[in-house]
């Protein structure tokens, strides 16, 4: 009789335990997918995807202290074939750099040639959260009414921090902030739709 307070003390720590190591893996993944839309325009298929970041304390100030981050979103098309291997259509990559200016004290965002400014780290993570217009797939290479399935993720690339910090990056969940992989099936219309709206319709499209 008396084995039993012990049982239940061991059972309430193991609890307790895996509860922490569950909430350190949340914490380290920092970026969720909120919501992704594939859309017909005029050159094939584009991305719109909102994300959910938050940066720890750690990258906060990281960032304001002149370390650069940059975030990588991928995109993968394929179709998938019940007689061999899936067909890979296609992988982008687009590159979003996230710094800071000490002389001017804004926060820069840069895709490519394009870059913005901002007063506060909350606008421009704001920015960041967003992906509008992204060319992702070209219409010549998609079917009439095909089945295909496409993967997205976001995720801070460590291989780009300065050499010091990629030591630490490698043995902190602090520096480890990815979406993980997120799977949505896609079908193209019975018809070839007619041109939906031109590029410069769109706004400026990210890359």
């Amino acid at each position: 009789m008396r084995r039993a307070p012990r049982v239940i003390g061991w059972l309430r720590l193991w609890v307790l335990a895996a509860a922490s190591l569950l909430a350190l893996c949340l914490r380290a993944d920092e970026i969720g997918l909120v919501d992704a839309r594939l859309r017909e325009a005029e050159e094939g298929l584009v991305l719109d995807a909102d994300f959910a970041i938050e940066l720890n304390p750690r990258l906060s100030q990281a960032v304001a202290s002149g370390v650069a981050l940059y975030f990588s979103v991928e995109f993968e098309f394929t179709r998938p074939r019940w007689y061999w291997f899936d067909q890979k259509l296609g992988h982008r990559r687009l590159q979003l750099r996230l710094s800071h200016h000490a002389v001017s004290r804004q926060y820069r965002l840069s895709s490519g040639s394009l870059q913005q400014s901002f007063s506060t780290l909350s606008d421009a993570l704001e920015v960041l959260r967003r992906v509008r217009g992204w060319l992702v797939i070209e219409r010549a290479a998609l079917e009439v009414d095909a089945p295909y399935e496409a993967a997205l993720r976001m995720r801070l690339d460590p291989s780009l921090l300065p050499r010091p910090i990629q030591v630490s990056a490698l043995t902190s969940g602090e520096w480890n902030l990815d979406s993980g992989w997120k799977r949505m099936k896609y079908r193209t219309p019975q018809q070839a739709p007619a041109p939906v709206e031109s590029r410069e319709q769109r706004g400026v499209p990210t890359q």
